[in-house]
């Protein structure tokens, strides 16, 4: 879609800490965190909504390496999800870790390390 902001940082048109990337799905860290680390996992294929994506256990697999990630990045067991779709109408999930953990949440670039150190423990 021509004007989704989504498809723009996945075509490259707007840059992004992304965190994880493989050929249907992208992570980035939200511009505006609920917590410290909070990722927006996308499918690079637009779709309206999380119920539309046809390779929908993929896409929870890729959620679930992120969520790992952020309770070791963070030191926080508790990793809160949202499926959501009504402010940008492209299929989203939202991760992020729940309560005190720690960090500043607006350092997008240290919280975006954080997070890919952890993965590459993996």
């Amino acid at each position: 879609m021509l004007d989704c902001l989504f498809c723009k940082i996945i075509g490259k048109e707007i840059p992004a800490e992304v965190v994880y990337e493989n050929d249907h799905f992208l992570a980035f860290l939200d511009i505006n965190p609920r917590s410290p680390g909070h990722v927006q996992v996308i499918p690079k294929k637009h779709y309206r909504w999380v119920w539309q994506v046809p390779n929908i256990g993929e896409y929870f697999e890729v959620v679930r390496k992120i969520a790992v990630a952020q309770q070791k990045a963070f030191g926080q067991e508790a990793i809160w999800s949202r499926i959501m779709g009504d402010e940008i109408a492209h299929a989203h999930i939202w991760i992020f870790p729940h309560g005190k953990t720690g960090g500043d949440k607006t350092d997008i670039v240290g919280n975006a390390k954080k997070i890919l150190d952890a993965l590459a423990k993996d």
